[in-house]
This record gives structure tokens, sequence and C-alpha cells, in this order.
């Protein structure tokens, strides 16, 4: 019947008009609404991140690696339920607005504008949670086990190399982009969830590079490292290489291009190509 509800889920087609539609709309929304939402967005990642950890602390040598980072992933897909379910703008999600740039409906200017407005927001929500995370000495519960996993993250954060940082920020936005693109497919708030777990999981459990997320654990490590040179040192991790500097060039930098190849390239632009290319609104 015309009038009928449909509740089946969108078909890929109608997930890329979807997509193109929002990436107007995220480009168009006012520049105070976007940052206090990108803000919102880099808090969440660092709940996730948070709860990850938690998680993560006193398993190694008691569970199999690989069982011990599913656990870990699947709890962090909290940070993108928060960002997806709650409403907020997350950097790594809005690389597909270059769906919405290929058709010619947002401008390269107004693209960037975005992506700067919300990284800087992101940036700013993830500070804020480290900060608050650290003010409330959570990291030293389970006889400090939640803080040396923290410790050991941030650490291995500077250790990668620059074309391993990039390749694993590429395979990540990969994932990220593709569970973003699942929830468009969603009519219920449960189908979002569904949508989210498997990839954010998959991307944590495989050790992929996430900027935002990172943006977390290099704030937490390095607040640790010069407020609380006591824990540091009888968690026994190994610091010297983690600064402001280095977390930034050999990590956040690399890993952020790797994500803009990821997300922009591996899915808008082929989803782009398949369903919108010349105005084509392909039926499957």
């Amino acid at each position: 019947m015309a009038n009928e509800m449909r509740i089946d889920a969108l078909l890929p087609a109608e997930m890329a008009t979807r997509a193109e539609y929002l990436g107007v709309r995220k480009v168009e929304a006012p520049a105070l609404t976007t940052f206090i939402l990108g803000i919102l967005a880099g808090a969440f990642i660092g709940l996730g991140a948070i709860f990850s950890t938690t998680v993560a602390a006193g398993t190694a040598g008691v569970m199999p690696y690989g069982v011990a980072k599913v656990l870990s992933g699947s709890v962090f897909c909290l940070g993108l339920v928060l960002v997806i379910v709650g409403g907020a703008e997350l950097f790594t999600g809005n690389n597909l607005i270059v769906l919405a740039w290929a058709s010619r409906k947002v401008s390269t200017l107004a693209l960037l504008r975005n992506w700067a407005i919300v990284y800087a927001g992101n940036l700013i929500g993830s500070i804020g949670m480290a900060v608050l995370l650290f003010l409330s000495k959570q990291y030293t519960y389970g006889d400090g086990q939640v803080g040396l996993v923290a410790l050991q993250i941030a650490s291995s954060k500077v250790g990668l190399a620059p074309v391993a940082a990039i390749s694993l920020g590429v395979l990540c936005n990969i994932l990220v982009c593709l569970a973003v693109w699942l929830t468009y497919s969603a009519r219920s708030t449960l189908d979002k969830i569904a949508s989210i777990l498997f990839p954010i999981t998959a991307f944590v459990a495989a050790g992929f590079e996430h900027c935002v997320a990172n943006m977390y654990f290099g704030s937490i490590g390095l607040l640790i490292k010069h407020f609380d040179p006591h824990f540091v040192t009888e968690a026994g991790v190994d610091l010297s290489t983690l600064t402001e500097g280095s977390f930034i060039l050999q990590n956040l930098l690399p890993v952020t291009l790797g994500n803009i190849i990821g997300g922009s390239v591996f899915v808008a632009a082929i989803y782009w190509v398949v369903y919108l290319r010349n105005g084509r609104k392909q039926t499957q």
C-alpha cells in the first residue's frame, strides 16, 4: 500500500543517496554547532577508550591475545554508538562527506572547513576527557592495572614507523566509515548499534589506528607521565620516547592522513563511483 510504513533496511543505492544528503547537511550546519558536536564526539570516543582500557586491564597473560583484543574492541564500540545515536560530529566518519563533494553538492572549501572544525572539536573533547579521567584517578584502579594498560597503549603509539602508521590508519577508517555507512541502512536504534558492533570491534582487535581515539590515548599517557611520575615508575613503563612532539609527528599526523585516505578513497569514493557518478542511482 502506498501509505504503508517501510521498515526494511535501505538498499546500498539508497544508502549512497542518504550519505550524499547528510554530507550536504553537515557542511551547511552553523560552525558553532559543528564545533560543539565535535567536542562531544571527542569526549564520546574517549569514553569508549576508557571502557576498553578498563576491560583490558589484567588480561595480559590470563586470556589469549586475540580473545582479549576482541573483548576490548567490543566495548570500545560505545564511542561510536554515542556518536551515531546520541548525535555528534566525528572527523573520521565525516570523511564520507566526500560522496557529496564528488557529486559537486559540496565545495572543496566547505568540505575542508567542516573537517577542520570537527577535528579541532574532537581534539578538545578528547583532551578534556583525558583531563577528567586523570583528575578522577580512575587509572589507579585494579592495583594500577588500568593505568598500566593506558601507558602501554600511549607508548606504543610513538613506536610506529611512518608507513605503518599511515597504513594502519587507512585500514582503521575503512572499517569506521563502513560502520557509519551501514548505519545509513538502519531503521531503528538497534539496527544502528548492530551495524557498528562488528566493524569497530574488528579495527580495535586488529590493532588499527584511529586518530581521535589516539588523541585520548596520547593525552592520558602524557598527563600521567608529567603529573604522576611515581605511578609511571611503579608501572615500569618506559615513556622516554613519549613527548608531545613525538606523539603529534610520529602518530597523530600520519594516522590522520591514513584515516583520510581510508575513509575518503576506499569507502566514499568507491561507493560514489558505483552508485552516484553522473547522477546515476543504481537499484542494487
